[in-house]
């Protein structure tokens, strides 16, 4: 499982790589999505710190209860709640009707 994070300045969700550090080598944000932070570093705007360690710990903490859920999901057995017969209807139950036994009498 992947960490997500919502980007402060436009509000859009985006997966940064795991390790958080894009293939050129450059620091992925955990604050702002790439074209975000290629815009931020382009005004000399720095990443608060603060932010980017709150959204850490938070994605962190999303994280290993979406982990432990599912592991709770996997040991717990499913329940079969199908009948192990049909039920019974009335008419299945009923015995024989008189009109039956009249017209056989006859």
């Amino acid at each position: 499982m992947r960490m997500l994070f919502e980007c402060l300045e436009c509000g859009i969700h985006y997966l940064p790589p795991e390790d958080l550090h894009y293939g050129d080598g450059s620091a992925a944000s955990p604050v702002w999505c790439s074209p975000c932070q290629a815009l931020m570093h382009r005004r000399g705007i720095a990443e608060p710190k603060p932010a980017a360690a709150i959204a850490l710990i938070a994605a962190r903490q999303a994280l290993q209860a979406a982990v432990t859920a599912q592991a709770s999901r996997a040991a717990t057995p499913a329940v079969d709640v199908r009948p192990t017969r049909p039920a019974k209807t009335r008419r299945s139950t009923a015995g024989p009707t008189r009109t039956r036994e009249r017209s056989r009498l006859r």
